[in-house]
């Protein structure tokens, strides 16, 4: 019986629902990119970067998804021949390590135990053999959207000074800005790379790197830097359509403008917590599902369960299967696995603009299409997931 008549939702981890305000800001004509609106409402988003990831960096945007942020970080900052230690927890700092090795880079990766986070000890550990300062740069994401880990960023930051290491720190916040606490200044990071199509509510579109002083000195002896790509380039344009190499992302920048602003409203310490509470109802779902040979965490540590999104290992249930019925009949999209875990799980993006009925609506749907499917499930999840809330609005 097909059930998908009325607005979809979209569960995946990206992109994420996108609210009605940034949709509309979106529907306007083309203005003139040279002066007027735009270039204000470009130079205010520039200026209200930085507070999003907690510093007072420069910020700097890359009309890309968050691949091509990844290459804006190395490229400026890296030298050709340059060892980089790409810390392992899943898919995503592996892939942008394998984009350093395209480039010219030395690669290296620590893996972290299976299904688990980058372990700060062995960090230390390696650092600390490095005694000639090999590596100049370390790679980490602080949530792998393929594996749902968590990473303890801070940690790692004092694993690094622990072993008096001068690498640059570079953590992908693509999955997690606008969902998880990351205070870049106060961790000690030096390159912080986001992606507009998470958290931060915006379509896939653009990608946006912080640098620190530490980076931007950097930046004065790469030799992996491109024309389009280039920070000297885009600090130094006289017109401010150069930021951009060229013409601005006009609908990205307006939508940008209205989803910082609704950020701003509700205030990062609110939209954490928010993202804090929908989790703990996710995870309380897959809990109560969770039955030998049936659904369970990919991540065994429950400190390490991400805020913004969770994999969920199906055993003996058809994941692809699931996620069809789900789809085509419901009208609810899931996230496929990636990578390893293509076949044997799906995810649940819960992450940007959402609440009570987006959350328990994806959990009872799925539910739903575990029952119709026929496959093994330990209890409700729905109850579990509702009893979360509940809590939470009891206050």
């Amino acid at each position: 019986m097909n059930l998908n008549r009325g607005r979809p939702i979209t569960s995946m981890p990206g992109p994420s629902i996108i609210p009605d305000r940034v949709l509309n800001a979106m529907h306007r004509s083309m203005p003139n990119i040279y002066e007027g609106e735009i270039v204000d409402v470009s130079l205010s988003v520039f200026d209200d970067l930085p507070a999003i990831a907690r510093t007072s960096g420069t910020a700097f945007i890359a009309i890309s998804n968050g691949h091509g942020a990844w290459e804006m970080a190395l490229t400026n900052t890296l030298r050709r021949g340059h060892k980089i230690l790409v810390l392992e927890s899943g898919r995503f700092a592996v892939g942008w390590g394998e984009q350093g090795q395209i480039l010219g880079a030395d690669i290296e990766v620590l893996y972290a135990p299976d299904r688990g986070p980058v372990d700060p000890a062995a960090v230390e550990e390696r650092l600390r053999a490095d005694a000639n300062y090999e590596i100049k740069a370390i790679l980490v994401v602080q949530v792998d959207t393929a594996s749902g880990v968590w990473n303890d960023i801070a940690a790692i930051r004092k694993a690094i000074d622990a072993a008096s290491h001068p690498a640059l720190y570079m953590v992908d916040c693509v999955a997690s800005l606008g969902c998880v606490e990351y205070l870049m200044d106060d961790w000690g990071i030096d390159i912080t790379v986001g992606g507009s199509q998470k958290g931060l509510m915006v379509p896939p579109g653009i990608g946006m790197v912080w640098a620190s002083d530490k980076a931007l000195a950097a930046h004065q002896t790469a030799d992996m830097r491109t024309p389009y790509w280039d920070w000297t380039a885009r600090l130094s344009a006289t017109a401010h359509y150069l930021r951009y190499c060229g013409t601005s992302p006009i609908q990205h920048i307006y939508a940008m403008r209205e989803a910082i602003d609704m950020i701003k409203e509700e205030g990062l310490e609110n939209i954490w917590h928010r993202h804090s509470i929908f989790a703990s109802a996710v995870r309380a779902a897959v809990e109560a599902w969770s039955t030998p040979g049936g659904l369970e965490f990919n991540v065994k540590d429950p400190r390490h369960r991400s805020n913004s999104t969770t994999t969920i290992l199906t055993g003996s249930v058809n994941a692809e299967q699931l996620r069809i019925l789900c789809e085509s009949n419901a009208g609810l999209t899931l996230g496929a696995g990636l990578g390893d875990l293509a076949e044997t799980s799906f995810r649940i993006g819960h992450m940007g603009h959402l609440n009570p009925p987006t959350v328990l609506g994806t959990i009872g749907t799925t539910e739903a299409a575990l029952a119709a499917i026929g496959a093994p499930v330990g209890a409700s999840g729905s109850a579990a997931a509702a009893k979360v809330i509940a809590e939470a609005l009891a206050g």
